[in-house]
């Protein structure tokens, strides 16, 4: 009995912050953005790129990838994914209500592996639809500015599309993990910007001993994966994704630890 209604209980915290989240007017303005932004970013990349084709040098017309560049958006895409992933803690602080939250699951475990529940399952299911989606887009404009297209049954296609799916998806479980730590949104998104943004902007600067970090560092090598075409740097894109989602199993690992010993 006791182990049936710890699974039960398990559920209803499950149910309860999906309808947490569902409810909210911020969710679905959220989700929106991503998909208007994110398509609207796709068309206009594809646009300048699928101009530019033929007028591009003979290296780079070889070099083309039609997947990759047609998946571009996820670089807002993570952005918009991370809002959400943070806001399903951070919003709880803000009000107050986490309080409340614990009371009614009193394992603190519990409340929060719930709560990665859902951000793992909102950001699958919306970032595998917005990635299926812009690379449909991106084909379509590059048809039309008669540059070379890609289809799903291409070699890498596939992998690449779905690819972009679980990295969105381990972006935002990441930014889950920073809105624990940070307990506040601005602090928790700044520090997000600067893991996906301006870490990688300065990576030449670090010391040679720790170049081997950024193979599996989002933005870098871990985003090799939404390519098709194969860049020498990082010969091994589902490898470097691998790193990226036990870098960010340790950053939720911690985040578990403080959520249980922090007072609210």
């Amino acid at each position: 009995m006791s182990a049936l209604a710890t699974k039960t209980t398990f559920g209803h915290a499950v149910h309860a912050e999906w309808v947490k989240l569902r409810s909210l007017r911020s969710t679905w303005f959220t989700l929106a953005c991503l998909f208007v932004v994110g398509l609207g970013i796709t068309a206009l990349t594809a646009n300048a790129a699928g101009k530019g084709y033929a007028s591009a040098t003979l290296a780079d017309q070889q070099a083309w990838d039609p997947a990759g560049r047609s998946l571009m958006s996820y670089v807002v895409a993570q952005l918009v994914l991370g809002v959400l992933g943070i806001l399903i803690v951070t919003a709880e602080f803000a009000t107050g209500l986490m309080q409340t939250s614990l009371i009614a699951t009193p394992r603190r475990h519990r409340t929060l592996a719930a709560k990665v529940v859902v951000a793992a399952a909102v950001a699958a299911v919306a970032g595998q639809a917005l990635m299926f989606a812009a690379f449909f887009v991106g084909q379509a404009v590059f048809a039309l500015q008669d540059a070379p297209d890609a289809s799903l049954g291409d070699p890498g296609v596939l992998s690449a599309v779905t690819g972009g799916g679980v990295y969105l998806t381990a972006i935002a479980l990441l930014a889950v993990g920073l809105g624990v730590l940070a307990r506040a949104t601005a602090g928790a998104f700044a520090t997000l910007v600067g893991i996906v943004f301006l870490i990688p902007g300065i990576a030449g600067a670090f010391p040679g001993w720790l170049q081997g970090l950024f193979r599996y560092w989002p933005t870098l090598g871990a985003a090799e994966v939404l390519k098709t075409v194969p860049d020498p740097g990082f010969p091994h894109p589902w490898l470097n994704l691998g790193g990226l989602c036990l870098g960010v199993a340790a950053v939720l690992a911690v985040a578990f630890a403080v959520f249980r010993r922090r007072d609210v």
